[in-house]
């Protein structure tokens, strides 16, 4: 029986495949690790609708809290406009809106409504 030479061709395209395929893999799991950021700001944003609902605004211990955190999580350039930071009566609207980027260039934004319930 009588082998058959390879070709550098062979090699070559199956060289190439995996170097694609581990770029790839490499993509998914950055865009997954991001996914997975994002689900923690909008934990932590419900936390502190949460807690708003039961003072009936955000206040600034809590204003305090959320940055830090947020900083935390590695969010940059938090803006809180159209957050309700003025008491509210009981049943009235509450608003916690957060926009900000995540590794610095992934723009988010994450708006809870509620009503106040103290």
């Amino acid at each position: 029986m009588r082998r058959e030479n390879g070709s550098i061709g062979d090699f070559l395209a199956v060289g190439i495949c995996m170097i694609f395929l581990s770029l790839l893999m490499v993509r998914y799991m950055d865009s997954v690790g991001l996914i997975n950021e994002k689900e923690q700001v909008n934990q932590l944003v419900r936390q502190y609708i949460l807690r708003m609902e039961t003072v009936g605004r955000l206040t600034s211990e809590d204003r305090a809290g959320l940055l830090s955190s947020l900083q935390e999580l590695g969010v940059s350039e938090i803006d809180l406009g159209g957050t309700t930071f003025a008491d509210v009566g009981y049943g009235e609207m509450i608003v916690l809106h957060v926009q900000g980027k995540l590794r610095g260039e992934y723009a988010f934004e994450v708006k809870s409504v509620s009503t106040a319930k103290y």
